[in-house]
């Protein structure tokens, strides 16, 4: 008999429908009571906080948000099911659900919450790895002989236990690495709990690469330009085909098409920044030579927001003068981005006011306030240029994939250092 859990109450080896409570939300798999690397992942998690303070906007639909010409931070299941999703134009998601409550973001409560499913978290096992504040990667190896439960069977509990004592839900997917227990995590929502083991190559064959983790749109559409659809064609390429089509990343992005990741669980904190920055050969004082080296780290760092499926909600300049003196500034963008134009036209203004003739050693550029990948670049109706600069670091990205790093720059990307 293939191993199963009752999530309901905690019943071992028990058919489709509990016998012990009823319950029909069992779960089974062959690796079920062996696997032990869980990524949890909140569901809906702002517009669930405020469905469980307003208790009168539990079955209508929540969009969590600015007003009508900002866009939808998140959003109910409900409202999903009525074809609104996150950093959709609020004007937009209105129209699509337009009996829908919107409740604008209370941030402190937010956090508040998650630092409790945290502090839950660490009493399972001290290796978990926050991923944001509604999601972590743990490692329950070895856990066994302290809960007197194999780790599928804790986690199930933890779920009734953040439940109950938190007032939202979770979703859990269970496998034997951290890239497979993010996908099965999405696999099931809400209140889901997958499991994905040993058939990880051949369930992920015919997914898109979109499903892979740190594939956003831009890198989907340089995949596609270069005819890879699946995950199944991406990971059939050998590490040495893969290193010649996408460069030394190439090996690595084959290896997660298959379901392969050897990252360790490493207990750490949020990721609270992105940056990129650069020590010049020689030192640079002039606005111009300044500004070309900025736009190729806005150009780095947009790559890298992309990869992390992060946007950025703010930039900080970072300058090192030839004393060794720092200089920090920042400011926030319009709206959350993941464009370099966007980025370097923020930053540039930081940047000219700091070039007073000085001679720098080292330039850097930051996103601080880090927002999800798909709040980037929302169509806006006062940025109606907004569409076009997508499109064209896209159409750029395509073509440096196809054919290299240098077949295409920006003028504003020439200097001399």
């Amino acid at each position: 008999m293939t191993p199963s859990l009752c999530r309901d109450c905690g019943a071992r080896d028990v058919p489709a429908i509990c016998p012990n409570c009823g319950g029909r939300r069992v779960v089974s798999h062959a690796e079920l009571f062996t696997l032990a690397i869980a990524h949890v992942d909140c569901d809906a998690f702002f517009a669930s906080v405020e469905k469980r303070d307003d208790p009168s906007l539990a079955s209508r639909p929540v969009l969590v948000g600015g007003g009508t010409r900002g866009v939808v931070a998140a959003c109910c299941y409900i409202a999903r099911t009525r074809g609104v999703r996150s950093a959709m134009p609020m004007f937009k998601a209105l129209q699509a659900c337009p009996d829908a409550v919107v409740v604008r973001p209370h941030f402190e409560k937010y956090a508040a919450a998650g630092r409790q499913i945290r502090a839950m978290m660490l009493r399972l096992t001290p290796q978990v790895a926050p991923m944001s504040i509604d999601e972590a990667v743990l490692d329950l190896s070895g856990t066994e002989a302290l809960h007197r439960a194999p780790p599928a069977a804790v986690l199930a509990s933890f779920a009734r236990d953040v439940e109950r004592e938190v007032g939202v839900t979770v979703s859990i997917g269970l496998a034997p690495n951290r890239l497979l227990a993010k996908i099965a995590a999405g696999r099931d929502k809400p209140r889901g709990f997958a499991v994905i083991g040993a058939e990880a190559a051949a369930l992920l064959a015919p997914e898109p690469v979109r499903l892979l983790p740190g594939v956003g749109p831009a890198m989907a559409t340089r995949l596609h330009a270069a005819g890879f659809t699946t995950l199944g064609q991406l990971g059939a390429l050998t590490g040495r085909e893969a290193a010649k089509r996408f460069g030394e990343e190439g090996p690595r992005l084959a290896a997660r098409a298959r379901g392969e990741d050897s990252r360790a669980v490493t207990p750490g904190h949020d990721t609270k920044s992105i940056s990129a920055e650069t020590t010049f050969n020689t030192d640079l004082s002039t606005l111009p030579d300044l500004e070309a080296v900025l736009w190729r780290l806005c150009e780095k760092l947009a790559r890298r927001l992309a990869e992390k499926d992060f946007s950025a909600g703010g930039v900080t300049l970072k300058l090192k003068t030839t004393a060794f003196a720092s200089r920090t500034r920042a400011a926030r963008l319009a709206t959350p981005s993941q464009v370099p134009d966007v980025l370097f036209a923020t930053a540039r203004k930081l940047l000219a006011r700091e070039a007073d003739g000085t001679a720098f050693r080292l330039l850097g550029i930051g996103a601080q306030t880090l927002l999800p990948g798909a709040m980037a670049d929302a169509p806006d109706l006062a940025d109606p240029d907004a569409p076009r600069r997508v499109a064209r670091w896209n159409a750029m990205e395509k073509l440096r994939l196809r054919f290299g790093e240098a077949v295409v720059r920006r003028g504003r990307g020439f200097s001399k250092d």
